[in-house]
């Protein structure tokens, strides 16, 4: 639900209060924050880091004063680095309760995700359910979860590349029958691949989830996390929203307020 402009504008005193109480860290060092790459959300062009998540971020952060590093790795590895705090964040993470323990999360998410499965338009498959899967090959990224119903089924067989961009490659060249990735992210790298003649989304949707900024749960996290949730929020109903992704996904951009979906795990 999106608050009133008029409360919006009130809780910019409590931010400030919160800041003002963060640990030394945040305001003495860079914060460090990890993620593979996830175009159009976040992802690495000739070595420079852009996307719409990460453009978000880097503004609410410098609204808040607080200066971000950012490095690029294998999911996995981002995984393990936060939980062994050796980053202080990461982007866009599921919310998990597992996690609790040494991760804090903004109230406010990123963005939406709508995992849905890609096919070869000279391959097609009937498919309308997750029944309709038996026998196939399904292209999947490692350290990534879609639901329990995709991720514990035996009826088809997953397989896993070393990146996204890879399972495109293996899509179209008939390795797989299937990929699944966001509807978003698939948009997007097909048009950059040079394939979006050639594959297509399916109408099924495996699952939606919502993604947030995760923070190792150290002093003071606690109060950036709220400061930068209600920063957030309050940017998202800004023009600048709006045109940051409009720059990635055109037509598509969404609107200034973001609806929330269900929650689950990336």
């Amino acid at each position: 639900m999106t608050l009133p402009r008029a409360l919006l504008s009130l809780l910019r005193p409590l931010s400030l209060l919160l800041l003002a109480c963060l640990s030394p860290l945040a305001h003495s060092e860079r914060l460090r924050i990890v993620s593979d790459d996830w175009a159009p959300y976040l992802f690495q062009e000739n070595g420079q880091p852009k996307g719409i998540d990460y453009e978000v971020t880097n503004e609410v952060f410098k609204r808040l004063g607080v200066d971000v590093q950012w490095e690029f790795m294998p999911w996995k590895r981002c995984l393990a680095m936060i939980q062994q705090g050796l980053a202080d964040g990461v982007m866009d993470i599921f919310r998990v309760d597992s996690r609790q323990a040494y991760m804090v999360y903004p109230d406010e998410p990123m963005s939406d995700v709508e995992f849905v499965l890609y096919q070869s338009r000279t391959r097609r498959h009937a498919v309308q359910a997750l029944e309709d899967l038996a026998g196939l090959t399904v292209g999947t990224s490692p350290g990534y979860a879609y639901g329990n119903a995709f991720n514990e089924s035996t009826l088809f067989r997953r397989e896993s590349a070393p990146s996204h961009e890879a399972n495109f490659g293996k899509l179209a060249l008939g390795r797989i029958d299937l990929l699944i990735t966001d509807r978003k992210v698939g948009r997007y790298l097909s048009r950059r691949l040079g394939l979006d003649q050639q594959v297509e989304a399916l109408p099924l949707v495996i699952a939606r989830q919502t993604q947030y900024l995760g923070l190792a749960r150290k002093p003071g996290r606690e109060q950036l996390a709220q400061a930068f949730s209600d920063e957030l929020r309050r940017f998202k109903l800004e023009p600048g929203y709006a045109a940051i992704n409009a720059r990635y996904i055109g037509e598509d951009a969404i609107p200034f307020a973001v609806e929330q979906q269900e929650r689950s795990t990336r």
